[in-house]
């Protein structure tokens, strides 16, 4: 079941949903069922011209370290000041500016999806790889923890530029009711991320 926005800002105000900064006053981000979010300043691409990068890449190895691999061979770009414009054919990793947190005892999950502003210039946001797991973001021992924001897969299919500007509406968060509680919440290789600092 898709939570409408009078059933987000509830969970917002009982704790059972926490975004950082609080969007509960901006009108401008709600809709009827669901919360835009924002493109954070950081875009991160690969850069596979470096000496030593992979001719390609094998997920199912039992050595693959995805996070390694952008480390060595991910170019992190600023946008703050002039913005970036995405190419057609073009892919990069970016980030919300939100931080998220869905306390798996509240049994709430959130898809990500992209803008329909922006799809119609064929911009995608994720790569099949929408879900927000109920407990994403959440640290049960650190109650000062905000949570994480979400990583975004975003490409460029349209014909052509596309300019990114840091603190643009980029996705909308949809969440939905988990039908039980979850036994734990998420604990997969990205339980705690965030853009490279």
């Amino acid at each position: 079941m898709i939570l409408s926005d009078r059933e987000i800002r509830a969970a917002l105000t009982r704790r059972g949903i926490r975004i950082t900064p609080d969007p509960s006053g901006d009108v401008r981000v709600w809709s009827s069922t669901a919360l835009d979010l924002r493109l954070a300043a950081q875009l991160r691409f690969w850069d596979l011209t470096r000496e030593g990068a992979p001719a390609s890449f094998s997920p199912a190895d039992p050595g693959f370290d995805f996070l390694a691999l952008l480390e060595l061979f991910g170019r992190v770009v600023d946008i703050s000041d002039n913005g970036y414009p995405l190419k057609p054919g073009e892919f990069c990793l970016g980030w919300t500016i939100e931080k998220i947190q869905l306390p798996y005892r509240s049994r709430i999950a959130a898809r990500v999806e992209g803008k329909s502003s922006l799809a119609r210039l064929g911009l995608g946001v994720h790569v099949t790889a929408p879900t927000i797991h109920a407990g994403f973001g959440f640290n049960d021992e650190d109650p000062t923890f905000v949570g994480n924001p979400i990583q975004l897969e975003i490409w460029n299919t349209g014909p052509l530029p596309i300019v990114f500007k840091a603190g643009m509406r980029i996705c909308q968060l949809i969440f939905e009711l988990v039908d039980g509680t979850p036994e734990q919440g998420y604990s997969g290789r990205f339980s705690v991320q965030g853009p490279p600092t």
